[in-house]
């Protein structure tokens, strides 16, 4: 990250940049407002900030693709000294094909399903007149193989679906860098993407543009996946560029207020990581206390039925078979999703649950929430086994105890109901307390969770992320219940939302007393929220122990690679 770049004249200049979004015929929102930047030939620069604070408009000013009635209100965009402001609709097509390349965020919605991953790519190449023919047939096979696919010329040959998160990053980082562009914007490349396979796509995409001398405009919220991958980090602030400069002088010595609020919640930097240890460990303690006088004669009970002292969960031996059709009609294939899993979870404490996407994790959890049936294998809560639960009414009174809070807050609140209904929906359902009572309810959920009680009338489309999954959070909490399982809870937010949330749950842990089992990719989160840690690969558990042991002495190779694919590991900011 010490390469000179000044000796060369910049690729792109951005000046005073201003750039709002028509509300209606009299009022703009400015969502850009006079920022600044330069990039030079072969650098990488990264944009990071929160939702909502201009980074990706930013980044479709430059190549014209601004959403809706967003339009560039004043300042100027130099590409190579020419002003490309003013260019005509078709000037800025040739100008984004051939020297402006985009791998936009979602390798899930960016590809067309209907057409095979090697003509949308070839479509690229005979668009920037590239190629065409079988020369551009050929050429897609090679991009792919650049891209680190095996066996290119079949990929090319797949539909979407039938690619990984992973490879259909691969996919659009090909067709990004289809046409040699001399500047490539990433908009959150791998934020949909588990830490090993976001640690592979962006080393791949390093040696790819350092070899092709591209410059790179990295958008994202990560501040360690900044300060690991790029030169230059700029900070926007609500549409203002508040902080720029060398990515770790930055983060080593943050001057802007907001800057200096990203970096100690990132939970992806080294120094957050360990700062926030002997934190969390304080109130730790003080919710284990907590829940063993709030849950003194539950416990007395469970003991009482056999359970494992101070254990609210016991999975042991867990199995889970799906049968899957084999390559002809006739095949059956049994697929071991969870493979002989056992673990407890201790009273009042957290048990995080990592690993890959497909590992098995999510499954476990469905199983214990008795979503779906193990094959073989038992979840006792409390000392009973909830196979033996077979009556409507018991089945009820699990799901009273048992309340999952989900990954999408977007996608986990009914559209159609208000704030009030979707938190009371729960104690309407099992008919507990009166409308008077079940409103009072509501508003003590919402000030548990810190949210204003006007937001009762109000609906999930205008909340934030943050405030949504308060909202999911209370709802779960509608019930009193005395297990939370947390699937992906925070994946999705903003790190200071994210962190906002994780406090949450660590207050509302020692306030209520409430276990937590924790699903998640992210050992950064996981050494901030919880006290164990189950570690699963390929439906099975390769690693169980404390955070501190997993953290300081793991004991397995998969751990240790998931340790090391956290962006900005290795970057130490001091105590």
């Amino acid at each position: 990250m010490s390469t000179d770049f000044s000796t060369a004249g910049p690729l792109l200049e951005i000046r005073d940049l201003r750039v709002g979004f028509r509300v209606d015929k009299k009022k703009v929102l400015t969502a850009v407002d006079g920022a600044s930047l330069t990039i030079y030939p072969g650098q990488t620069i990264a944009i990071v900030g929160e939702s909502g604070s201009g980074k990706s408009t930013l980044a479709h000013a430059v190549i014209d693709l601004l959403p809706g009635s967003g339009h560039v209100m004043g300042g100027s965009i130099l590409f190579q000294g020419a002003e490309i402001t003013d260019r005509s609709r078709s000037q800025m097509l040739a100008l984004r094909g051939s020297s402006i390349g985009l791998v936009p965020q979602d390798p899930m919605s960016n590809l067309n399903p209907l057409w095979k991953v090697g003509h949308q790519i070839k479509e690229a190449l005979v668009a920037n007149d590239v190629c065409s023919g079988d020369e551009a047939d050929r050429r897609v096979v090679e991009l792919l193989e650049e891209a680190g696919l095996p066996d290119a010329e079949r990929r090319a040959r797949q539909y979407p679906h039938e690619f990984s998160g992973g490879m259909r990053q691969r996919a659009l980082i090909a067709m990004g860098l289809a046409s040699r562009p001399q500047l490539l914007i990433a908009d959150e490349p791998t934020s949909a993407l588990d830490v090993t396979v976001q640690k592979q796509i962006l080393d791949h995409l390093d040696s790819l543009t350092d070899s092709l001398g591209v410059a790179v405009m990295l958008i994202t919220h990560d501040l360690g996946l900044a300060a690991e991958r790029a030169d230059h980090l700029v900070v926007m602030y609500r549409g203002k560029i508040v902080e720029s400069g060398p990515a770790l002088d930055i983060l080593q010595n943050p001057q802007h207020p907001y800057t200096q609020r990203l970096v100690s919640k990132a939970p992806s930097i080294a120094s957050q990581r360990l700062s926030s240890v002997q934190a969390r460990a304080e109130v730790r303690e003080q919710a284990v206390q907590t829940a063993a006088e709030i849950a003194e004669e539950v416990a007395q009970s469970a003991a009482a039925l056999g359970a494992g002292e101070g254990d609210i969960i016991v999975a042991e031996n867990l199995t889970k078979i799906f049968t899957l059709r084999g390559a002809k009609p006739w095949e059956k294939i049994d697929f071991a999703a969870v493979d002989d899993v056992s673990f407890r979870l201790r009273r009042g404490t957290t048990t995080a649950i990592v690993g890959e996407s497909g590992s098995g994790k999510s499954t476990v959890a469905r199983m214990v929430l008795d979503l779906l049936p193990p094959t073989s294998g038992t979840v006792r809560f409390d000392g009973v086994d909830v196979k033996t639960l077979s009556s409507r009414k018991q089945q009820l009174s699990l799901r009273r105890q048992m309340q999952p809070v989900f990954q999408n807050p977007y996608a986990s609140l009914d559209p159609l109901y208000s704030i009030y209904q979707s938190i009371e929906e729960p104690l309407r359902t099992h008919d507990i307390g009166s409308k008077k009572e079940r409103e009072a309810k509501v508003r003590d959920l919402l000030d548990k969770v810190s949210l204003p009680t006007t937001v009762m009338s109000r609906f999930p489309g205008e909340l934030s992320g943050g405030q949504r999954q308060r909202v999911a959070i209370a709802r779960a909490l509608a019930l009193d219940p005395e297990v939370v399982i947390c699937d992906e809870a925070v994946s999705a937010l903003d790190v200071l939302v994210q962190a906002q949330i994780l406090e949450l749950l660590n207050d509302l842990q020692a306030e209520l007393g409430l276990s937590y089992l924790f699903i998640t990719h992210d050992l950064a989160v996981v050494r901030q929220i919880a006290d164990d840690v189950l570690v699963m690969q390929n439906g099975k558990v390769v690693e169980a122990a404390s955070v501190a042991q997993v953290f300081d002495s793991p004991a397995e190779a998969y751990t240790q690679r998931l340790l090391d694919a956290i962006p900005g590991a290795s970057i130490h900011l001091g105590a």
